[in-house]
């Protein structure tokens, strides 16, 4: 049987299907291509030559035409630029597309629908904020909700076009409509985890307290970051962080999963200001917390390594690399029992899930803390769930996905009585 020719796109690189597509690429599963932006191509040459530029049709970055539209213009620009890609690589290859795979976003598809013979699975993060959730003491302005349900808008028609959505956790499916639900499927993406990540933590370090820590790519509401410094603020007040060490990785400046940001500068007129300096005024006590800041990647994952408990109190989101490192490294876990937390973490196996209530999670970090064998047996288990997220285990599912998404096209086609009708 002929390997399927796979597209996977997005302006992002890497990004989310990156390491699939070679992957796929070098064990023979199918003859798989990354196209993304012709500065993404030039700067990661060295990562093979299954790299394809594409040129959206104008600027993606800057301010578009009307501010409450931009998400539909920036699709629309890039759609333009995959669509003529796209037409390129066929002739020069001189053969077909079977499957294009796009980023929702940064690879959207909604103009080739009908014009490319090809079966589309578009990933989608999740529908919008509105669904996703965001802090109700931090709410979006009239622009930003309006620019959500055009977010919407063209989620939903790319699922009702595409011949197979896939989200990353049960929970980004449950935010769409009932109605779209059977044309989504779940499948978390996978990992390379060496063996650097399942090393033993290290047994001698130069900071020998017991260490609390919160590590996420933002430090957001919407990952818990409120939650984390309020609990480091009562401990400290409860005398309860004697000896203890307390780390926040992650990048202040980073963009968020929620409107903390825009609400911190209007309220203090500071366009300096992040939502950490807000939080440290208003739990000042949590200044014992050290901020590292953003990281070269090796000095991260040493601090992981450092980190005896991890606070994942998440309060709104769809799915989380940050997590999955967690656990692959085999750090110990106190997590929400909502959201898709549960969908990575088992309480009381390879972690604890815990309500919103800071009394409980006081309680548990206590109780933790006191017992190093259960820590350890977390610890072990936590590793065992990032290996069932290894590349090997989870190409596999995404190729069954793609043949899906095949026989789907093939499907549609049919009832079309006559062929294609694409264009191109």
């Amino acid at each position: 049987m002929e390997k399927p020719v796979i597209v996977f796109v997005s302006a992002v690189y890497p990004s989310q299907h990156s390491l699939l597509c070679s992957y796929l690429r070098q064990t023979g599963m199918a003859d798989s291509w990354f196209m993304t932006m012709p500065g993404h191509v030039q700067r990661h040459a060295q990562d093979g030559d299954h790299l394809l530029p594409f040129q959206p049709d104008g600027d993606i970055m800057g301010h578009q035409g009307y501010y409450y539209a931009s998400k539909a213009e920036r699709s629309a620009r890039i759609a333009r630029g995959i669509y003529q890609a796209i037409q390129a690589f066929e002739t020069k290859q001189g053969k077909k597309v079977d499957v294009i795979v796009s980023h929702s976003m940064w690879g959207s598809t909604n103009l080739l629908y009908d014009e490319l013979d090809a079966a589309f699975v578009s990933y989608i993060e999740f529908p919008s904020y509105r669904a996703h959730g965001w802090d109700a003491r931090y709410p979006p302005d009239l622009s930003q909700r309006m620019t959500d349900r055009n977010m919407e808008m063209l989620h939903y028609h790319q699922v009702l076009c595409s011949d197979l959505t896939i989200t990353p956790s049960q929970h980004a499916k449950s935010m769409f409509p009932s109605e779209l639900q059977s044309r989504i499927a779940v499948q978390f993406e996978g990992f390379d985890l060496s063996a650097e990540m399942a090393a033993p933590r290290p047994t001698a370090r130069a900071d020998a307290r017991f260490t609390i820590g919160f590590s996420a790519r933002d430090m957001s509401s919407a990952k818990g970051f409120e939650t984390f410094m309020r609990l480091v603020d009562r401990m400290v007040h409860q005398g309860q962080a004697e000896g203890l060490r307390f780390v926040a990785l992650g990048d202040a400046q980073a963009p968020t999963y929620g409107y903390e940001q825009q609400w911190v500068q209007r309220q203090y007129g500071d366009a300096q200001l992040s939502f950490k300096d807000h939080l440290l005024k208003l739990y000042p006590a949590a200044e014992v917390v050290e901020f590292p800041g953003k990281l070269p990647y090796a000095q991260f994952a040493q601090l992981l390594g450092e980190i005896d408990l991890f606070l994942y109190p998440l309060r709104h989101g769809v799915a989380n690399w940050g997590l999955m490192e967690i656990l692959a490294r085999g750090g110990c876990v106190l997590g929400s029992n909502w959201g898709f937390v549960p969908e990575l973490v088992q309480h009381d196996v390879n972690g604890m899930l815990l309500p919103d209530d800071d009394q409980a999670w006081l309680a548990a970090i206590a109780s933790l803390r006191a017992d190093p064998q259960r820590q350890q047996r977390y610890r072990q288990a936590a590793m065992e769930t990032g290996k069932a997220f290894h590349i090997a285990s989870v190409a596999p599912r995404y190729m069954d996905l793609f043949r899906l998404a095949m026989l789907n096209q093939r499907t549609r086609k049919s009832a079309w009585g006559v062929g294609s009708q694409a264009h191109g």
